[in-house]
């Protein structure tokens, strides 16, 4: 896949957050009581904008985030600003996204947001919101061709970069200074995995350019645990167990291959990566299984995606220029998409209550069962 150039500005990053107010993580409360497939009308705030909003989420089983987390991130930012609202989940079931965008549409939403289950059905729907007067906003995942007025995510290369120098941190702490490591990418069809491994192969490049590091695998797990543990272990077949580490592109990812090391009674010895913060991820980082993983507060990304959607409808364009200082390239299209990018975090075992403080993960779920007792050694509370 061909991978798209990044704007990458510190500075510009800074001064989007800034300019949406205070961004503290944890600021908005989750607001819950809608189905997982079903609409969530926004209540009325002091300044509510005149329009509506519907967003597709795109699954609730690549990742944890989307339901746990970004459902009612937003649901809360949306609520806040008093903006009406619609927020359904397509299942992974690309028929299933084209109806909901069609409905969307026909219920004359002002703006619509997405996050893709790839490009081609993402593109058809950003099409039929163009012909139809919609605005449209890319959320999380830039949907190649498809010409959304703008981008909210992650900066995601900062993402992998993280993954590449976590994974270096955790052989460094192992003493490992020579190691075989293998990648285990998301789903190719994805834009964010081609960006996320393009940030993991900048932070081990020096590494593995040096000797120290030999890449003796590369295959993608699909955002699938049972993939991901099948993929790792036709590596560690290959390459008769000598494998020193493991960048895992998420947490599901991760749970599949450490449940593979615990049959060939690896597990703990071999760093592995992820990504989302997820309570498994979070788990696995405190018990000693997954070196750490990149944490992504949704709610700065709910915050902003919200906000820059109020702009919209507002017909505030010097707002939504205030937003989405960054750019990033559509690489199909050659065009670079006006971009609202935050800052994601690497979290070890030692930063893991900071994700509790924020209130995006919550110590009852993560503390149960056996990881009860690494809790209390983290001083979990």
């Amino acid at each position: 896949m061909e991978v798209e150039e990044m704007v990458r500005n510190k500075g510009a990053r800074l001064a989007s957050l800034a300019a949406v107010g205070v961004l503290a993580f944890g600021a908005l409360a989750a607001c819950g009581g809608s189905d997982s497939d079903g609409g969530s009308d926004g209540g009325s705030g002091d300044a509510a904008a005149k329009g509506k909003v519907g967003v597709i989420l795109p699954d609730t089983t690549t990742s944890p985030r989307w339901e746990a987390n970004d459902r009612p991130s937003l649901e809360a930012a949306f609520k806040a600003a008093g903006v009406e609202s619609i927020i359904d989940n397509a299942g992974g079931d690309k028929a299933k996204f084209g109806q909901i965008c069609d409905s969307m549409i026909n219920e004359k939403v002002t703006v619509i947001m997405i996050v893709n289950l790839d490009s081609e059905s993402g593109k058809a729907c950003l099409s039929k919101a163009a012909d139809a007067g919609v605005q449209s906003i890319d959320y999380d995942r830039l949907t190649l061709g498809g010409g959304a007025s703008y981008y909210v995510s992650f900066d995601n290369v900062e993402v992998g970069k993280l993954m590449g120098t976590g994974i270096t941190k955790c052989l460094d702490d192992a003493g490992k200074t020579k190691a075989n490591i293998v990648y285990v990418n998301g789903d190719p069809s994805d834009n964010n995995a081609a960006l996320f491994k393009s940030g993991y192969e900048e932070a081990l490049k020096p590494k593995i350019d040096s000797g120290d590091y030999t890449l003796v695998g590369d295959q993608s797990g699909f955002w699938d645990a049972t993939k991901a543990g099948t993929a790792y272990e036709q590596m560690y077949t290959q390459n008769k167990g000598k494998i020193d580490g493991v960048v895992s592109a998420n947490d599901t990812m991760a749970g599949g291959i450490i449940a593979r090391m615990k049959d060939n009674g690896t597990a703990g010895e071999v760093p592995v990566t992820g990504q989302d913060a997820s309570t498994e991820g979070l788990q696995n980082v405190l018990a000693g299984y997954q070196c750490g993983t990149v944490y992504k507060n949704t709610n700065l990304e709910a915050k902003t995606a919200s906000d820059l959607a109020i702009a919209l409808i507002s017909g505030d364009k010097d707002a939504a220029a205030a937003l989405a200082t960054g750019s990033v390239k559509d690489s199909e299209t050659g065009k670079d998409v006006p971009s609202a990018l935050a800052t994601p975090v690497w979290v070890t075992k030692d930063s893991v209550q900071t994700v509790i403080d924020d209130g995006f993960a919550k110590a009852a779920d993560i503390c149960v069962d056996e990881f009860a007792k690494a809790c209390t050694t983290a001083g979990i509370k």
